[in-house]
């Protein structure tokens, strides 16, 4: 049948693996139970229908049964009465209804077999159904608290990174610092040695000059 074919996966579906494959649980939840509540709808038509067909068959096969036993009955009261011949004809055609009974029979075995794998799904697919609808509040608080830790964890990781980057910063700085001082210690062992002889004669001829206003100043005086 096409519909046991169309729901095998029904009682073959795990809800908690279905959700681990799921890029969006939260999403995946809601999606999931629409799926469920629409394929209930068809299960249970389909469902009834099978049902009906299951009693059909055994309604059949018991009125065969009670046929086959009827001529087995009018079998005995015709040797009773002494006419063979009518009971060779009842247990004729009790052969051939036999023959129908064993028809009847493998129908309505099929058809107990469909209406039970389909009683099951129903009843899976309703199990599933309440155990979502009772978990989807939890599973959505729990999808929120992990989305909220992937974002702290990821700010953590960009701290981290800030920090790093400071101390590459402050290796630089010391870097640069060193590289200035070695420059200042350079420049100075590249200057050009003061002569010292030059300076102190230079403080003297400041002296003699001075000397030669003070004695100007006393002669234009004494004049």
């Amino acid at each position: 049948m096409s519909i046991l074919k169309r729901f095998k996966d029904i009682m073959s579906a795990n809800i908690n693996a279905l959700l681990d494959k799921a890029e969006n649980p939260e999403k995946m939840i809601d999606q999931y139970l629409r799926n469920l509540n629409a394929d209930l709808g068809k299960v249970k038509a389909e469902t009834a229908s099978v049902m009906a067909e299951e009693k059909r068959s055994k309604r059949i096969l018991d009125e065969c049964i009670a046929e086959v036993e009827k001529m087995e009955r009018y079998a005995i009261k015709a040797l009773e009465a002494g006419n063979e011949a009518d009971a060779r004809k009842f247990l004729e055609k009790k052969t051939e209804l036999a023959a129908k009974q064993a028809e009847y029979q493998k129908a309505y075995d099929l058809a107990a077999s469909n209406a039970s794998q389909m009683r099951k799904m129903h009843d899976k697919l309703v199990s599933d159904i309440q155990e979502l609808e009772s978990r989807r509040s939890m599973l959505k608080a729990k999808w929120a608290v992990a989305k909220t830790q992937e974002r702290i964890n990821k700010i953590g990781s960009s701290v981290t990174n800030a920090s790093s980057t400071a101390s590459a910063f402050g290796r630089m700085e010391d870097k640069i610092n060193r590289a200035l001082d070695e420059a200042n210690a350079m420049a100075e062992l590249n200057a050009t040695p003061k002569d010292d002889i030059e300076e102190l004669a230079s403080k003297y001829d400041t002296q003699v000059s001075v000397d030669d206003e003070l004695a100007a100043l006393k002669a234009k005086l004494n004049k």
